[in-house]
């Protein structure tokens, strides 16, 4: 990373930074470690109504609950699909912090970890999930999370729990009864039975499923029929004996219909399986039922598809996509209900969510509105897609790693060194905006794994985290000189074609230039990019660009990380790049500005033809390169007529020549991450220095992501086409 580590990211050695920027990182460390004072009801999480989460945990406050720790986490499910994750915060004084989003709208569960294994209930939220009493909860809005809302007070209706008794125990479950529900009147309702998973609980529903909330508000829009649901957890009726006697139990204590026409049985996961199986195996017991991630492959009994079709109105599958572990098994049993002829409809593949409560609440959501009426659309939710057949990743130990479907889906692996870890990672830049974020792999044999996504098509880069020790992907050829543990892999699309290798032969070529730094007192390499047709011999030197790295990086970086060489190659073959040369010097010395000016651009200008005019000069960089590059300008007016800085600020404006840089500077051109990139309120304060010194500048406005590459290559993308056009 540059400057600083975000997303609790561990810098992997002592960086030294330069002396140019000392008094800048002296400002923003000043800021950031500045007392805060620890309130017991200062909210640890906020939400932006725009999907951003912002976390500031008092380190006092930890240490009181879990001891003193190394590392902390937020845990919750805001991976590829909602999966479960880790996402590392960083100590900034007496807090400790972190910024990720923007989230898709949806409820969130999550929970604060220290070192792996100390686990702590968020005390700022009210929130809370019964059968995880160290989970927390909240609501990103959205149009699509909507019916999460909690309805109008008055208006929904009522969740009561019901007592009865099975196989000589005492059990219970909770009973949802629609608005305006009557105990004593003529009518009587249609019921649902709504199961949880194995090991779940009933009140998961309510916690994470948010099924009071769906119903009320399908209720209140006249988009159900009004109906009891009586929801069980998922270590309760397994056999009929048991579901016999929980229906007995609603039956007696609710005006319930007890015709088997008016109803219907649901279940997640284990649950669905059951659902399935009641309905299946012993058609006439209920009409509808829903499998949401069920796991029934076979038991399909062809002498029971006429009963199943004459009895049972609706059969309706879903799932996730393959990181749903019903998948496959969702699969195998359409080609048995289409073998056995049994009648059913398929909800299509959740693109976007796995075996999670994201995808039930959209289940619930689908289901309800099908039950004890007639309906029209008997098809696929909205862009859910088909089954491809069954999803097989390949065998353990087949290299390279990792392994990508062509719809996004990404399988990692680690050899069998660590079959006896206690906790792997794999952590990644999958957040939203390319923030880092942890996701569990599982021990399957003696290996390690995980299977995520879909990704979206970008350039990607990770590690293996091994009992919180960063580990290589040794069975990945990509390289990170800077970053020894770290590989890399590109998802391939439109999204990500500027980050993609064009075909050989028809890009530019990156060299290694060695010169001597006299501030190092040693010799040094930079990288140089000439254009596709660079002609060494030509009249007019060509125009260069002076690209600089952030802090704990180097000059390998730009090309490693940042990609530059496929966007200058695809960008100069798309017609949209001026010819130049771009060189990446070594920017970690103790004064930047004499190393570029005295041994950086010399050496440049000695082994290539490339012009000495400042008007065709540029010079830009990311994080500590950017305050290195706004150095140059302050201290150097008008030696590079165009000025780029990426996630970078531009400190006072004392002694500064506002005339000489407006006159000297054909174009000043500032980029920064949103709100996950920690530089961004250094940043805008910036802008304020910028317009109160009456100095002309450009900015490309907010870019989504946080303070590392998916950012900085996207202004790349945006500055290298607008250089030496004025």
């Amino acid at each position: 990373m540059a400057l600083f580590h975000h997303g609790g990211m561990r810098p992997t050695g002592v960086r030294r930074l330069s002396a140019v920027i000392a008094a800048g990182v002296m400002m923003v460390a000043a800021v950031l470690t500045a007392p805060r004072p620890a309130v017991a009801d200062t909210p640890w999480l906020s939400v932006s109504d725009d999907g951003y989460v912002s976390i500031s945990i008092p380190a006092a406050s930890i240490e009181a609950n879990v001891g003193q720790v190394s590392e902390v986490m937020v845990e919750g499910n805001f991976g590829p699909s909602f999966a479960w994750a880790e996402y590392g915060l960083t100590r900034r004084g007496d807090v400790w912090w972190g910024a990720l989003g923007p989230l898709k709208p949806g409820l969130y569960s999550y929970q604060i970890t220290g070192d792996d294994t100390k686990v702590l209930k968020d005390p700022t939220n009210a929130t809370s999930v019964a059968s995880k009493p160290l989970w927390s909860t909240f609501i990103v809005p959205g149009d699509s999370a909507r019916l999460l809302a909690d309805a109008p007070q008055g208006q929904g209706g009522k969740v009561e729990t019901l007592t009865y008794r099975t196989k000589k125990k005492e059990r219970s479950a909770l009973v949802w009864t629609p608005p305006r529900y009557s105990a004593k009147g003529a009518k009587a309702y249609p019921v649902l039975f709504l199961r949880s998973g194995e090991g779940q609980s009933a009140t998961d529903w309510l916690d994470l499923g948010r099924a009071k909330q769906i119903l009320d508000n399908l209720s209140i829009q006249g988009a159900m029929e009004p109906m009891v649901v009586v929801i069980s957890d998922g270590d309760g009726p397994d056999d009929e004996k048991e579901l016999k006697d929980l229906r007995k139990a609603a039956e007696d204590k609710y005006r319930v219909l007890r015709d088997p026409a008016h109803q219907a049985i649901a279940g997640v996961s284990e649950g669905g399986t059951r659902a399935l199986r009641a309905t299946l195996a012993n058609p006439g017991q209920f009409a509808y039922v829903g499998s949401f991630s069920g796991l029934l492959t076979d038991g399909v009994d062809r002498a029971n598809a006429k009963a199943v079709n004459r009895t049972v109105t609706l059969v309706r599958l879903y799932t996730g996509n393959v990181t749903d572990p019903a998948y496959n098994a969702t699969v195998r049993l359409t080609r048995a209900l289409d073998r056995a002829g049994v009648r059913y409809e398929f909800d299509g593949v959740n693109p976007d969510a796995g075996a999670n409560w994201n995808a039930w609440q959209e289940n619930l959501i689908d289901f309800v509105p099908r039950l004890f009426r007639t309906v029209p659309d008997h098809g696929p939710s909205a862009g859910h897609g088909r089954l491809k057949g069954e999803f097989k990743p390949p065998l353990p130990g087949t290299n390279p790693t990792p392994f990508l479907t062509e719809d996004g889906f990404v399988t990692f692996e680690t050899t069998t060194d660590f079959t006896n870890a206690k906790h792997v990672t794999l952590w990644a830049n999958v957040a939203p905006g390319g923030s880092w974020l942890r996701i569990p792999m599982s021990r399957e044999g003696d290996r390690w794994r995980v299977t995520m996504g879909p990704l979206d098509p970008w350039f990607y880069y990770y590690q293996v985290i091994v009992d919180r020790v960063g580990v290589k992907d040794t069975s990945n050829p990509t390289k990170v000189t800077s970053e020894p543990t770290w590989s890399t892999f590109l998802i391939p699309g439109e999204r990500s074609r500027l980050l993609s290798d064009v075909p050989a032969g028809q890009g530019g070529k990156i060299e290694s230039l060695t010169y001597r730094s006299t501030v190092a007192n040693q010799d040094r390499t930079a990288l140089v990019w000439t254009p596709p047709g660079y002609d060494a011999g030509r009249a007019e030197p060509y125009p260069v660009l002076y690209l600089q790295h952030g802090s704990g990086q180097s000059y390998t970086d730009w090309v490693e990380m940042g990609r530059a060489k496929q966007i200058l190659d695809h960008e100069f073959l798309d017609g949209k790049l001026v010819p130049m040369v771009v060189v990446m010097g070594n920017g970690n010395v103790s004064d930047f500005t004499k190393e570029l000016l005295d041994n950086i651009v010399p050496a440049a200008r000695a082994h290539y033809n490339v012009s000495g005019d400042p008007s065709r000069q540029a010079l830009a960089g990311l994080s500590m390169g950017g305050v290195q590059t706004l150095g140059v300008l302050k201290a150097y007016p008008g030696r590079f007529a165009y000025v780029a800085a990426f996630s970078a600020w531009f400190g006072d404006g004392a002694g500064v020549d506002v005339e000489a840089v407006n006159r000297g500077t054909a174009m000043l051109r500032l980029y920064v991450g949103d709100q996950t990139d920690f530089v961004q309120p250094f940043f805008m304060g910036s802008l304020t220095t910028l317009n109160d010194l009456g100095i002309r500048y450009e900015f490309d406005g907010v870019t989504p992501g946080p303070h590392g590459w998916d950012v900085w290559q996207k202004n790349l993308i945006d500055l290298a086409p607008r250089l030496f056009r004025r």
